[in-house]
């Protein structure tokens, strides 16, 4: 079978099944849990900053902070943000699953019901005053997933009644805001008496809550998959492959990955504000840091020194918006989309790039990332800065301005004699 064949067998295989993958990008669950993710990257980013704060690495700064009476507000701040993220999530899970689904409703009712069952399910315990009190151990990241599990639940509960209509009708009289109060009482009650029922039921076993079956059963496998290596590279390779074949990987692929990865860099984050070792590789930062730009800055720079024409033109457009990881110039004007001659370092430098770090990292050569989000659009090597360690810096540079031109240049050279043979031609 020739190579022309093959391209054509992938392309034509890609081509039918596309609409199902776009189908799985626009399902309404996939991205409320998406949206939510991406929604509490707020409180996360400055739970982040006040963690980095308590574990800052100079002694002298640290002490001036602790002089001025900080540290206790920095604990603080991390306690109500990253560690109450299960709170964040589970209503906005519930609220943005309603505004999907109904787009007119904005969902916020919802939202506060989730938010009820949410605290109905948690064990309540004392303090030794004898104050009953909401333990944090499900507030944070080992309640995230049971947070997302009930906001779906919810929501979808509260959308069936409003989709049937079957709610207390008041006399056109009533004003509005009294109306919009009685027409939330059945769901309300609804999921109420559901929650009871999931609290009594789990409060009998041996897991004593559905917190705990969801973290034991669900969670820990889950982060366990999706904290290893072969997790890590193979959705990388789905990402990229699905971007060859013009469809955004990312869309399709984050919604059901972010919410491990970010379990993951919750532990990181609660681990170094109580100064503890980092118990988690791979986490949403590491994927971001190491995969900054889709490694394709590499491309740019030897693009700026090619002898071809084409290539170093597109090499000056791209080059400044490259160095802040937008790379859509360079994928979409070389172009990388649907071009086999570049099929295989578009797929596969981020994964190599991922395996080298995740190698590094392992043997200690490399600091664990802190667990802190990296913000979009921040320079080469800023963008790492979030980690809190230099070494992570370091490697993100070698990776972007070292590694990555070498993994591209085979490829680059080959497409780069073929355009200069049709330049000296024209």
């Amino acid at each position: 079978m020739s190579i022309k064949s093959i391209q054509n067998s992938m392309t034509s295989f890609f081509s039918r099944i596309s609409p199902v993958i776009g189908k799985i990008g626009e399902n309404k669950y996939l991205q409320t849990i998406s949206g939510t993710m991406m929604s509490t990257l707020g409180p996360i980013m400055v739970g982040s900053v006040a963690v980095l704060l308590l574990a800052f690495p100079i002694e002298g700064v640290k002490n001036g902070m602790t002089a001025m009476g900080l540290m206790p507000v920095f604990a603080a701040v991390n306690s109500v943000t990253i560690g109450a993220l299960a709170l964040y999530v589970v209503f906005l899970m519930s609220r943005n699953l309603v505004n999907k689904m109904i787009p007119q409703e904005d969902g916020t009712v919802s939202g506060a019901l989730a938010l009820m069952c949410f605290l109905i399910v948690t064990p309540l315990d004392k303090t030794a005053e004898g104050v009953t009190a909401i333990p944090a151990t499900w507030l944070g990241a080992q309640g995230v997933f049971s947070a997302m599990v009930i906001g779906l639940v919810v929501g979808r509960v509260y959308v069936l009644f409003r989709q049937k209509d079957w709610s207390i009708k008041m006399p056109d009289s009533v004003p509005p805001m009294v109306t919009k109060t009685f027409d939330s009482l059945f769901p309300c009650f609804a999921v109420g008496i559901l929650a009871i029922a999931v609290n009594r039921i789990f409060s009998s076993t041996s897991f004593g809550s559905m917190h705990q079956f969801i973290y034991t059963i669900i969670q820990v496998p889950l982060q366990g998959l999706g904290g290893s290596l072969p997790a890590t590279l193979l959705t990388s390779l789905l990402m990229q492959i699905l971007w060859f074949f013009g469809i955004h990987g990312t869309n399709v692929i984050a919604p059901i990955v972010q919410p491990i990865r970010l379990a993951l860099d919750t532990e990181n984050m609660t681990a170094l504000a109580a100064g503890l070792s980092l118990p988690n590789i791979v986490g949403n930062g590491f994927f971001s840091i190491i995969c900054w730009g889709g490694s394709a800055l590499g491309l740019v720079l030897l693009m700026l020194g090619s002898k071809s024409k084409q290539y170093r033109q597109l090499g000056r457009v791209a080059i400044v918006p490259a160095l802040f990881g937008i790379t859509e110039p360079v994928i979409f004007g070389t172009p990388l989309v649907f071009n086999f001659k570049f099929l295989i370092p578009f797929v596969t430098n981020n994964t190599i790039n991922l395996c080298i770090a995740y190698v590094l990292t392992n043997m200690g050569i490399v600091a664990r990332c802190s667990g802190a989000q990296p913000i979009f659009g921040l320079p080469l090597g800023f963008h790492a800065m979030v980690s809190g360690r230099i070494s992570v810096v370091i490697l993100q540079l070698v990776l972007q301005l070292i590694i990555s031109p070498l993994l591209w240049y085979p490829w680059f050279k080959m497409a780069e004699k073929e355009a200069l043979t049709k330049e000296e031609a024209e």
